[in-house]
């Protein structure tokens, strides 16, 4: 059965945009990037839009609908009323490139900032050990497909662009996480965690795992533990107090 529905979509680049309205048709089973790809096709061939798997697993199409982010081709179009008009819009936390393409650079950069995992020195690849609890734990955090709805959602990054420099985000709190629960990663993701990455200022409004398509229960597996873990190497009266000896003795 086919419908009409209404949709307000913003036009523009860094420089200048709006919303425009537009009537399009809409198919029975069709998602929101349908419908944007009938925009293109029928109305607006120059609307810039990035997609690809169209399976809720590239994480390209993102975009904020009715003022949430989403995943374009997750959204189902019978989540709507016909009265309803459906307003998309690019991540806001980003720079727009041109309408719902947004520049996303920063994450890649704050990716780059984490070291990659290290395994013991005296371990050849291929004789790494680990229990399976241990591969169950941090496996949930490897779903992640960044598409960066996380971060476009967390007021932390959304509200202050002065903090971009200092916080990481959660998308790589997760990343820290899984790389901490690692019983053979070497580093110290704690400290990098909290010195580097700014992982205090994040306030756990679970806001990031509401937006979250995977699913990753992000605040509550991986920022609260890394929370925890930080408080007990950096803040921990005892553990402080033997720190001092230690060096004092010249351990």
């Amino acid at each position: 059965m086919t419908r009409t529905a209404k949709f307000r979509v913003w036009r523009g680049d860094a420089s200048d945009g709006a919303l425009k309205d537009y009537n399009v048709e809409v198919n029975e089973g069709e998602v929101v990037l349908d419908v944007i790809h009938r925009l293109q096709a029928t109305q607006t061939p120059d609307l810039a839009v990035r997609w690809n798997c169209k399976a809720g697993k590239c994480g390209s199409c993102s975009a904020e609908i009715n003022g949430r982010p989403r995943l374009m081709c997750m959204t189902r179009m019978n989540t709507f009323t016909d009265e309803e008009t459906i307003t998309v819009t690019p991540l806001r936390a980003f720079p727009v490139i041109r309408d719902l393409v947004t520049n996303v650079s920063f994450n890649y950069k704050k990716a780059l900032e984490i070291p990659a995992f290290a395994g013991p020195a005296h371990l050849k690849l291929g004789e790494y050990r680990m229990e399976q609890i241990d591969v169950e734990r941090s496996q949930e955090f490897r779903k992640c497909i960044e598409c960066f709805l996380c971060q476009d959602t967390c007021h932390v990054i959304r509200d202050h662009e002065e903090n971009k420099e200092a916080f990481a985000g959660p998308r790589f709190f997760i990343r820290l996480a899984e790389l901490d629960m690692h019983p053979l990663d070497t580093l110290d993701r704690k400290r990098a965690a909290q010195e580097d990455h700014g992982l205090g200022m994040c306030n756990i409004t679970k806001c990031c795992t509401e937006v979250c398509p995977e699913h990753i229960k992000i605040t509550d597996n991986a920022i609260i533990p890394m929370k925890e873990r930080v408080v007990d190497v950096k803040y921990d009266p005892i553990r402080w107090l033997g720190s001092k000896i230690r060096l004092r003795e010249g351990l």
